[in-house]
């Protein structure tokens, strides 16, 4: 029962972080294409706003390898 219960909290941890992931981006997306319709010269801006949630869907991994291997 232990290991299931290890499993489960594992997979929220990335599960839950992948969600929230892709909440942040499809409300920073929307803004940013918004804004590269009236400056487009904001494209790399936008790319590294893109870029900065998908810390959370690492850190929620590193997590949940963190619980299977119990350190």
């Amino acid at each position: 029962m232990e290991k299931v219960l290890l499993a489960f909290a594992a997979a929220l941890s990335v599960g839950l972080s992948a969600l929230a992931t892709a909440w942040a981006q499809s409300k920073i997306g929307a803004a940013g294409a918004g804004a590269l319709a009236e400056k487009p010269e904001l494209t790399g801006t936008i790319i590294i706003l893109l870029a900065i949630p998908e810390t959370m869907v690492i850190l929620g991994f590193v997590i949940a390898a963190m619980i299977l291997l119990m350190v």
